[in-house]
């Protein structure tokens, strides 16, 4: 068998589920196969500490995204590359498959003749972690690369450049804040989840509760969510918005992150800061943070009141 050149791995299109891939993307790094990242523009900062053989940019159009994965294929001469697909849609394989990478990737979507090396899915309810992580290691073993099960602890373990700390560092010290001295909300949550908001509706009052016990609120909207984030807590600090790695930065820096089941839950669960995440209408068990430093609050069925949330919150924050 041919040794393999590189594995491209095309990552997931949102950014809790691109932190929720870490472990499968750690686990591909550790062959020192080059692996060359296909994802969303953005992802690109967020993973600027890695060692990557090549970043991808995923437009979303299958023609183009297949046109730029064939023209780097070419340029860096892989003659014997293998994909690897987290995400389940057809338009991914195709991306691949027309771009001349042979892939592996689960079964769903009709695209079983696309895919070289087609896994069922497991019968057993993961989380999305241990799917991704299942996918990546299955491939790998069909390839004859050693893999390692998931350890016991909860660790997505983010690596983070010293220019993301820096700028994380610097958005504290222009908005007069200290490291560990301010509580980090994040009161949005984009789209519906089966046509319900999934935003806990009290942040306002949480905030206020907590600026008078004394505590510094602050928060960092992205820019298409800012309105909404100062109508949802219009007393708290607002940072200027920050690029994935500093932001992420800025999660470790907080005391605590009170945040929704969205993608500042899965960024502050990369970088390992303490926080506690509401639920009121998805399911913890299937996306809730993958941290032990991670708190869930509420189910698929109901928010947690105010009243609980500062009862949790204030026995974080001692």
């Amino acid at each position: 068998m041919s040794t393999i050149s590189a594995i491209y791995v095309r990552l997931p299109n949102w950014i809790g589920d691109v932190c929720m891939s870490l472990p499968s993307l750690h686990t591909l790094l550790d062959t020192r196969v080059p692996i060359v990242v296909c994802a969303r523009p953005w992802a690109r900062d967020l993973l600027a500490a890695y060692k990557l053989g090549g970043f991808l940019d995923m437009k979303g159009r299958w023609r183009e995204d297949r046109a730029t994965v064939h023209a780097f294929r070419k340029k860096a001469q892989h003659s014997h590359p293998r994909g690897i697909l987290l995400p389940d849609s057809l338009s991914s394989a195709m991306v691949f498959k027309f771009g001349g990478i042979p892939s592996a990737g689960y079964r769903d979507d009709g695209r079983s003749l696309i895919l070289r090396w087609p896994v069922n899915k497991p019968s057993a309810s993961l989380h999305a972690v241990e799917s991704w992580h299942y996918i990546t290691t299955q491939a790998l073993k069909r390839w004859n690369y050693p893999t390692a099960e998931l350890g016991d602890e909860r660790i997505l373990d983010l690596q983070l450049a010293d220019r993301h700390h820096a700028e994380g560092r610097q958005a504290l010290a222009d908005a007069g804040l200290l490291p560990g001295q301010f509580v980090l909300i994040a009161p949005t949550a984009t789209g519906l989840h089966r046509g319900k908001v999934k935003v806990w509706p009290h942040y306002d009052a949480l905030t206020r509760r907590l600026q008078a016990q004394g505590h510094r609120v602050a928060m960092c909207p992205p820019p298409s969510e800012a309105d909404a984030a100062r109508k949802n807590a219009p007393t708290a600090i607002c940072l200027p918005p920050l690029k994935l790695g500093a932001f992420a930065t800025l999660t470790q820096l907080a005391s605590l992150v009170i945040c929704n089941d969205s993608g500042v839950s899965h960024l502050a669960a990369a970088a390992g800061a303490r926080q506690l995440t509401l639920f009121g209408v998805t399911q913890p068990e299937r996306t809730g943070p993958w941290s032990d430093k991670a708190i869930c609050l509420g189910s698929a069925q109901a928010w947690p009141t105010l009243d609980q949330t500062v009862q949790r919150v204030n026995a974080l924050l001692t």
